[in-house]
């Protein structure tokens, strides 16, 4: 695994292959997260059951990145890094679902991204949202990694750098894993696997992972 480094900010770049320097984010490291995100997602199957064209795919993906980022940074942790464009988006116990003023804020983005398949997408929700735990948790929406440092280890440190906080805090965490290699990522970070499900309309499957704090 590669070591990690938490910076309280931004960092210089390291000049070793084997340290990743992870940070909390901030508003300005919105546009490069969202363009990351966005590239990594465009080959996640859930997303592409809910956005199945493929042209617009990135694009409105990467608007719906750019919408939610501020939510999750308002709402709970944003992570990143200087060094790899990537994103690690956590919501806070008690947070998700967000408050009711922002997701009015965040409908239009919704409709916009979701809304040319607006039967599959409530579904879809619905399916995922059935199984979300009711006990206090930090919930990690969405992490990715520009799929050019796909392998370098920027998504193990961005993961321990939040178990860290876990840890100290002897807080739970709670995900839906979208592949069986990211499955095997968190499995590798302390999470279980709780339930297997697959999105309606014989859409993919997706695990239920929770992990709770270790000593």
């Amino acid at each position: 695994m590669a070591r990690v480094v938490v910076e309280p900010r931004a960092a210089a770049l390291s000049s070793s292959a084997t340290e990743t320097r992870v940070r909390p984010a901030v508003k300005e490291d919105v546009p490069r997260m969202a363009t990351a995100l966005a590239a990594a997602f465009d080959g996640d199957e859930p997303l592409r059951w809910f956005v199945p064209d493929a042209r617009p795919r990135q694009v409105l993906l990467e608007r719906y990145f750019r919408a939610q980022l501020p939510l999750f940074m308002a709402n709970g942790e944003v992570w990143t890094s200087d060094e790899v464009p990537c994103s690690a988006a956590w919501a806070a116990p008690g947070r998700w679902p967000f408050p009711t003023l922002d997701q009015v804020r965040s409908t239009p983005t919704m409709l916009r991204v979701f809304g040319r398949r607006p039967l599959r997408a409530v579904a879809g929700l619905r399916a995922i949202e059935r199984g979300h735990p009711r006990e206090p948790h930090w919930y990690l929406d969405s992490i990715g990694v520009d799929p050019s440092a796909h392998g370098g280890g920027t998504g193990s440190a961005l993961l321990v750098a939040m178990a860290r906080r876990l840890d100290a805090e002897s807080a739970p965490a709670y995900l839906n894993a979208g592949s069986s290699r990211s499955r095997d990522l968190y499995l590798r970070h302390g999470f279980e696997v709780r339930e297997e499900f697959a999105l309606p309309f014989d859409g993919p499957p997706l695990w239920r992972m929770w992990r709770p704090p270790r000593a």
